[in-house]
């Protein structure tokens, strides 16, 4: 039998020994006596507040978690140095493969994405052009955006120095296109609320040699909604990486044209003297969206809108249980498409309002997080919640309204 001594001795000749996710191992680490340093809990260590997240992929609560695939992708890429562009380059084509573009980018999230998309459009490769942004002077100056679409996410295109010009019919766009129209600008939740819809939109642009861009941030699933405005032809798509995908929360991506893409990403780091460059996407959240994205697209989509299902539908009916409740349960069209559970009560039956509620709920243990819009209801999601994460959000909530009951 060999002892560790020799062992050591034998393996003593090899300079390392194993890898995992690219990394490589010292030898000194396979052995399970080896010393150990203690893990920092920064989150501990701060004092900061963890919650049950029933709410949604909302920014302010930190969107999605990231899955362990794409933990060690961060990881393992983070020990190694590599050339930005190169990095975006062969991500990029990956992506567009996906995503039926012919060309694509990592941004530094949705806003981002329509930021040096925008620039792109305006600048082409003239490079006093992408350093003269946001001072249009010798370049087109006008989007059209239907009067419905226009929201606070027009600063994105605001930010390069645009106007926008409001349009409601046809006739107005046809009216409005004039030799400054840089781009069309289609913000596809407000899609029901607009009187062009997405393919004469798409015409329009096409009819009059004028570039198109859809946000699409936050509008998968349907998992489809990935490739579907790329196919109906729309020049550039842009969309948040931190939400349904559960990538990186501040990365984002850019996909459509090549030509524009490429000119997009002239804006973009490593460069500077740019409107761009304080957006930048390090390597680890590039490799990290790509490997988000494969696993978004791999998943079982049935079988875990099924899982929703059964989730919204244990708490709905733990809810129910308490007299003076009733609730609902709805899919949003677009946006955050997903079961969506409303919970309201009779103020004569259970003392309580919506504030309240929702302090109760966020300052229990543990801490959960939901939303809400009128004065004796809340809403939840679960798309966000951990393995059985709901059992406990239907408990606490059901004994929050039997504890206030009159």
């Amino acid at each position: 039998m060999i002892n560790r001594r020799t062992l050591l001795k034998r393996l003593s000749a090899l300079p390392l020994v194993g890898t995992i996710v690219g990394s490589i191992i010292p030898v000194q680490s396979v052995f399970a006596d080896s010393p150990s340093v203690p893990k920092r809990d920064l989150i501990k260590e701060l004092g900061l507040r963890t919650f049950i997240n029933a709410a949604g992929t909302y920014t302010a609560m930190t969107a999605s978690l990231m899955p362990e695939e794409v933990m060690e992708t961060i990881e393992a890429s983070s020990k190694e140095f590599i050339m930005l562009d190169e990095v975006q380059d062969k991500v990029g084509e990956k992506i567009a493969e996906i995503c039926h573009a012919e060309a694509a980018t990592v941004t530094a999230g949705c806003w981002s994405a329509m930021v040096l998309g925008l620039a792109g459009v305006l600048t082409g490769t003239d490079k006093e052009k992408i350093a003269q942004i946001p001072n249009l002077k010798g370049m087109k100056s006008e989007v059209i955006v239907q009067k419905s679409h226009n929201v606070a996410y027009v600063h994105s295109l605001t930010n390069t120095g645009v106007k926008l010009v409001e349009v409601e019919t046809v006739a107005d766009l046809e009216k409005a296109i004039n030799d400054q129209t840089a781009m069309l600008w289609f913000l596809n939740y407000q899609a029901p609320d607009g009187k062009i819809q997405h393919e004469e939109w798409v015409a329009l642009g096409k009819k009059h040699n004028i570039p198109t861009m859809i946000d699409i941030a936050a509008d998968v699933p349907p998992v489809e909604n990935l490739w579907k405005f790329n196919d109906m032809g729309f020049d550039l798509v842009c969309i948040s990486g931190g939400k349904a995908m559960k990538g990186p929360q501040s990365a984002g991506i850019l996909m459509g044209r090549k030509h524009i893409i490429e000119a997009a990403r002239l804006s973009a780091p490593p460069r500077g003297n740019t409107i761009g460059r304080g957006m930048k996407v390090n390597k680890e959240e590039i490799l990290g969206m790509y490997v988000a994205l494969e696993l978004y697209v791999k998943k079982d989509h049935e079988k875990e809108w099924k899982s929703w299902e059964e989730k919204i539908g244990y708490i709905e009916g733990m809810a129910k249980k308490v007299n003076g409740v009733t609730t609902s349960v709805s899919v949003p069209p677009i946006a955050n498409h997903t079961p969506f559970l409303k919970i309201a009560w009779d103020p004569a039956v259970i003392n309580l309002n919506r504030t309240q509620m929702q302090e109760k709920l966020r300052k229990g243990n543990p801490s959960i997080e939901v939303i809400g819009f009128g004065d004796h209801e809340i809403s939840c999601t679960v798309w966000m919640l951990r393995p059985n994460e709901e059992k406990i959000v239907a408990k606490r909530i059901q004994e929050e309204l039997s504890n206030a009951k009159v």
